[in-house]
């Protein structure tokens, strides 16, 4: 295919805020985690499909399979749909005293 550009699974976005490595990344409806730090308006590398461990809403007991969203205020991974951008779904169940939730990524189809 002369038209193929990439696979897609990490692509490079200037960055909308200063971001830290390992960090969730959202430009538009694009979202994905850095592949290292970058200041704001630099091009990151991020990654749009994986499993990840993110920071998640404190309280949130997501269920493995449930839909994951990402609250762009608070840069964390979150259960509730209501103004946030769904990201994936939970790799595994987490606690709502903990502090992560491990979520796979929904940015690429393999």
């Amino acid at each position: 295919m002369k038209n193929f550009v990439q696979d897609g699974h990490v692509m490079t976005v200037p960055a909308p805020y200063s971001v830290m490595s390992g960090a969730g990344v959202l430009v538009g409806s694009l979202f994905g985690v850095a592949a290292y730090s970058a200041a704001q308006g630099t091009p990151v590398e991020i990654a749009t499909g994986g499993v990840f461990d993110l920071p998640k809403a404190a309280g949130d007991t997501p269920a493995i399979g449930g839909k994951l969203y990402w609250n762009d205020g608070t840069k964390a991974v979150s259960t509730s749909a209501g103004g946030n951008t769904l990201i994936g779904v939970a790799a595994m169940p987490a606690l709502g005293d903990a502090a992560v939730s491990r979520i796979r990524l929904n940015g690429f189809i393999q």
